[in-house]
């Protein structure tokens, strides 16, 4: 029934566009943002410039056209960029990173979207991460990236797909429904990968200072060429369950998620075998948020990342905080701790861990300006 409601809204969505073009705008939008990073990596020590701590260096352009009825054109184009550097952010071959896509919207039935988007699964987590899935320091998403040689068969959340159709219904009662259907899709950075069609279902309800989501995800086979293998790796068929909650009580905000990945069995002969590099893996994480004051904010983490059947985990602590100079200026404070265990290798996004079985401290000041 759920899939026959989404595919009737999604109809009536196309076939709505009646009505003369009243009013459009378009929106040109980022942030640039900018730290310094002190890292001990097991027995190094290393200080360096970085960008997007806090919120990811973009710039993007949003837009819409009313065509009336309460139905609108709407697109997103959204670059990452290092300001550090002035290059582009993970793949210097897209322009558009991390959001290209155009559609229709409409106030009673929702949106249906089309080209690069995020995934319905990171809208379900999104508001459960007290450092809001940021691609650089948040230790949720470190746990989700990590390249680790048990579990680099079990294909990891990347958080956006290409190629991809995007349901999004309006809110009833607080309630919202997202669904996403992506196909194959091939990038060449960090590592050249293809990776096959995907189904991604959320729902989440907002209401009276409680979030709660929860999400089921299926990504087909594909294929990831890493220059530590001999051959090309062949990465398994994966389903991925996830729980999330967030429950405001005066200045604070409690949050919790958890996930949960398992893939298929590696076909005998197969690279992913003799690795044995198909474990599956969960991922908790608790903290909150507190709003101290109308300028600052104060963020705290614990993470726990956990492979099957073999002696490889890794737990983790952060906090974090941030202060408005101005509506669009910040000034923020990041620290964490990671202690890998057996062979893990977690590592924040970005940094390679000097080996299994070590520990990372990270100390990160910076700024972020909105515009």
């Amino acid at each position: 029934m759920r899939c026959i409601s989404i595919g009737i809204c999604g109809a009536s969505l196309l076939m709505a566009a009646g009505g003369a073009a009243a009013q459009s705008s378009v929106t040109l939008y980022g942030v640039a943002d900018v730290f310094v990073q002190y890292l001990r990596n097991g027995s190094q020590h290393t200080f360096s410039e970085r960008s997007g701590g806090s919120s990811g260096s973009n710039f993007g352009l949003k837009g819409s056209e009313d065509l009336g009825g309460g139905l609108k054109a709407v697109f997103t184009l959204e670059n990452g960029y290092n300001i550090a550097n002035g290059g582009f952010f993970v793949d210097s071959s897209a322009m558009f990173y991390r959001q290209a896509w155009v559609g229709l919207n409409h106030e009673k039935y929702g949106s249906l979207t089309f080209g690069r988007q995020y995934q319905p699964t990171f809208w379900a987590v999104y508001p459960s991460d007290p450092f809001r899935g940021n691609e650089v320091l948040s230790p949720l998403s470190a746990a989700a990236s990590t390249v680790d040689r048990n579990t680099i068969a079990t294909q990891a959340a990347s958080g956006r797909s290409s190629n991809s159709i995007v349901y999004q219904s309006a809110v009833m009662a607080g309630v919202k429904l997202y669904a996403m259907y992506g196909f194959s899709a091939t990038t060449t950075q960090p590592v050249p990968t293809s990776t096959g069609n995907i189904l991604d279902l959320a729902v989440t309800y907002s209401g009276a200072g409680l979030f709660a989501a929860a999400a089921y995800q299926k990504v087909h086979a594909g294929t990831e060429t890493l220059p530590s293998l001999p051959t090309a790796l062949n990465l398994l068929s994966t389903e991925r369950f996830t729980g999330a909650l967030a429950y405001r009580i005066g200045i604070v905000n409690l949050q919790a998620n958890y996930t949960y990945n398992r893939s298929t069995d590696a076909p005998a002969g197969s690279l992913a075998a003799r690795l044995n590099a198909a474990h599956s893996y969960s991922i908790a994480e608790v903290g909150a948020t507190i709003q101290a004051t109308s300028a600052d904010t104060f963020e705290i983490a614990g993470i726990q990342r956990k492979a099957r059947g073999v002696h490889d985990n890794t737990l983790g602590i952060e906090v974090g905080a941030d202060h408005n100079l101005s509506k669009r200026t910040t000034l923020y404070a990041r620290a964490g701790y990671m202690k890998n265990n057996g062979v893990a290798t977690m590592s924040w996004p970005g940094i390679t861990a000097s080996g299994p079985n070590a520990s990372q401290t990270l100390v990160a000041l910076g700024m972020a300006h909105r515009f």
